[in-house]
């Protein structure tokens, strides 16, 4: 009678282990294929690789939930009694059918999440059936900005800090870096590889969706780590040429003479914004220095600019925006400051910010 109750007993909590089980692993799963864990798709790579997220979903919730009810289960009913402080537990015996059975289930999952894994690797890698109409664009990383070079319809380069992308066509990244690994990742397009110095990296994507998307660095590559970033701009196809082509042609015609000063920065342009939400293009200077006129708070991992900066003419404060590494703030590391805020402000931006911060500092 003792050994037909405690097999009732272990056919119930079997039972109920099977029904708790089953109703949390469904519950798991459509609740893990709810939940938006992405940003937007932005390129058909990005399809794929959530659908491989998805599948890795209905596979691990499961899995997560047989081994947590169990030990539970365990807990519940091979706790230790009162009165058995003292006692050895029952001798068990290896189950040989059962432990093939918990050996196989997980390699059959395994290989299974092993193939669809190649397989989606192998077609986001694989190049356009006309490699020919692929857009290749040069990918630069360095402390602590992007910049990116493509081929002009004259094959000429074009330089730019911006980053500009055909919708529905293929675009393969050629990475580099010119100091210390960074990785370039644009999370919308779910793609990203490390810009290692002294070798070229490559990825390649598909944008699917016009908008603009962030571009940041995915490897902890110094102070300035957080600021590097920049933005990716998909446009239709008839825009982008129409930008490559005057990109082109900006390059070809001659260089006006005579840079902007000081003096004639047009006061149209918002100096104050710049210095805390950038241009668009350039990094933002309040994200990492104090400055009190701008409202931008201490503790930033740049200098306190009410302090370096007074007294400081117009001549030294553009000398250090546009060429950082002239001088180093007394206590701060070289190499941290953006060196291309040259590139990424106009001239006339360059001035106005410098006549702004002439003002902010003066004591």
């Amino acid at each position: 009678m003792a050994v037909d109750s405690r097999s009732r007993t272990s056919r119930r909590t079997i039972v109920q282990m099977v029904v708790v089980g089953t109703l949390a692993s469904i519950i798991g799963v459509l609740w893990g294929l709810y939940i938006d864990w992405f940003p937007v798709q932005g390129s058909t790579q990005a399809r794929k690789i959530d659908d491989l997220w998805d599948l890795m979903i209905a596979f691990a919730v499961p899995v997560f939930v047989l081994v947590v009810t169990v030990v539970l289960f365990a807990v519940k009913e091979f706790r230790m009694r009162p009165g058995e402080e003292n006692l050895d537990g029952p001798n068990i015996h290896g189950s040989t059918k059962l432990e093939i059975v918990w050996t196989t289930i997980p390699a059959v999952i395994i290989f299974i999440l092993i193939g669809y894994a190649a397989t989606i690797l192998s077609d986001i890698e694989a190049a356009p059936a006309n490699a020919a109409q692929e857009l290749k664009v040069d990918v630069y990383g360095q402390q602590f900005a992007w910049t990116f070079k493509y081929t002009g319809a004259d094959g000429k380069p074009i330089n730019t800090t911006r980053l500009y992308l055909p919708e529905g066509q293929s675009v393969k990244f050629n990475v580099h870096s010119k100091d210390v690994i960074h990785d370039f990742w644009i999370p919308a397009m779910r793609m990203k590889i490390d810009a290692v110095p002294g070798v070229t990296t490559s990825y390649r994507i598909t944008p699917i969706r016009v908008g603009s998307y962030p571009v940041v660095c995915a490897e902890l590559c110094g102070l300035g780590h957080a600021v590097m970033r920049q933005t990716a701009y998909v446009m239709p196809p008839a825009k982008f040429n129409a930008w490559l082509a005057s990109k082109s042609a900006s390059a070809a015609a001659p260089a006006a003479g005579g840079g902007g000063s000081a003096a004639a920065a047009p006061a149209a342009i918002d100096a104050k914004a710049i210095f805390t939400k950038g241009n668009g293009e350039s990094v933002a200077c309040g994200s990492c220095h104090q400055l009190a006129a701008a409202g931008t708070p201490a503790g930033g991992i740049g200098p306190d600019l009410d302090k370096v900066l007074a007294g400081k003419d117009a001549a030294f404060i553009k000398t250090s925006i546009v060429d950082p590494q002239a001088e180093i703030a007394k206590g701060y590391p070289p190499n941290v400051m953006p060196p291309n805020f040259g590139q990424t402000l106009k001239p006339a931006e360059i001035d106005a910010l410098v006549q702004y911060l002439v003002k902010s500092t003066r004591k």
